[in-house]
């Protein structure tokens, strides 16, 4: 089991976390970068190139990343925005044939608690 607690996070290939996106600002954290700790239960882990099948395979699975939400700062996600994604759901539109491209830098290492480290790299936007 890899350890959730919040510190400086590592991604899949070993090294430093880097950066997600600020525009849009994401992270469970809302700090750029797809950091966790034990109280981001669903695991908001890998960072991904938004497409237009995975925002449609969110919404059928009843979360509607397009539409913006004012009250929370929610300005609603594109094509193309990058953004730190629940592993699980990844996972999910992988199996279903709508997983986005991931960028590993910026993915944290415990999106391999849900995801295998092959299925990241096979859709990998930043291969190493």
């Amino acid at each position: 089991m890899i350890s959730r607690e919040r510190s400086e996070g590592r991604n899949v290939m070993g090294g430093p976390l880097l950066p997600c996106s600020v525009a849009p600002l994401t992270g469970f954290f809302r700090d750029g970068c797809c950091n966790t700790g034990p109280e981001d239960r669903g695991l908001h882990v890998v960072c991904v190139e938004i497409t237009a099948d995975f925002l449609a395979f969110s919404q059928s699975q009843g979360n509607d990343l397009m539409t913006p939400i004012a009250e929370i700062g929610f300005a609603g996600l594109k094509p193309g925005d990058r953004w730190c994604v629940c592993a699980a759901r990844w996972e999910e539109a992988r199996r279903a044939g709508a997983a986005p491209p991931v960028l590993l830098e910026a993915t944290h290492v415990a999106a391999l608690e849900v995801c295998g480290l092959a299925d990241l790299r096979a859709h990998a936007v930043d291969p190493p």
